[in-house]
């Protein structure tokens, strides 16, 4: 059977590494990944309804799965937004997927993004989920940048079990750059 090459490192140097970093007892105190959530909103839908369909098939290329449409749950008329219409789409990635995602991500995606220098440490919340948004979603290989009208934005959401501490070093175990000019806020 397959095993992604980050659920092997995770399973074989990871967990031990934090058990010793953070004196745990039992490998089920270790943090894990729980999920990946990687949304794009699409305020452009409410006018042009093939926007949005772009933002499904890019989502369905980065992603390996077909996305959800989410609808508006309430009308705010300041921004011409009734209940129901379609404002973006969502996927959400679980254990082999998700472990291809992060890996994808880590080591193709983010090197593609012009001067970066590490992802912001402020997008820990207080349950140790870790948040990041991409302002081009064209950073990622399997999209074909001439097929694209507009650059659209991504917001990738990594849901971890443990708190925020944990949850970082579970991150840069698997490799993820974290900027070193920031603390972690508590």
């Amino acid at each position: 059977m397959y095993k992604s090459r980050l659920k092997v490192l995770y399973q074989g140097k990871i967990v031990p590494g934090i058990m010793e970093k953070f004196g745990l007892v039992n490998r089920m105190q270790a943090p894990k990944l729980k999920k990946i959530v990687l949304n794009i909103g699409v305020s452009a839908a409410k006018e042009d309804i093939k926007i949005l369909e772009e933002a499904k098939h890019e989502l369905t290329l980065i992603s390996g799965q077909s996305p959800v449409i989410t609808r508006a749950k309430k009308s705010i008329s300041n921004f011409k937004l009734r209940e129901g219409m379609p404002i973006g789409c969502m996927v959400t990635l679980r254990d082999s997927r998700m472990y291809e995602f992060l890996d994808r991500m880590v080591n193709f995606a983010l090197p593609r993004i012009r001067d970066f220098k590490g992802v912001s440490q402020k997008g820990f919340d207080k349950q140790g989920n870790f948040t990041l948004g991409l302002q081009d979603e064209l950073i990622f290989p399997e999209i074909n940048v001439n097929k694209i009208t507009k650059p659209k934005g991504l917001s990738i959401t990594i849901v971890t079990s443990g708190n925020p501490e944990q949850a970082m070093e579970l991150l840069r175990m698997f490799g993820l750059p974290f900027s070193k000019n920031e603390k972690l806020r508590k």
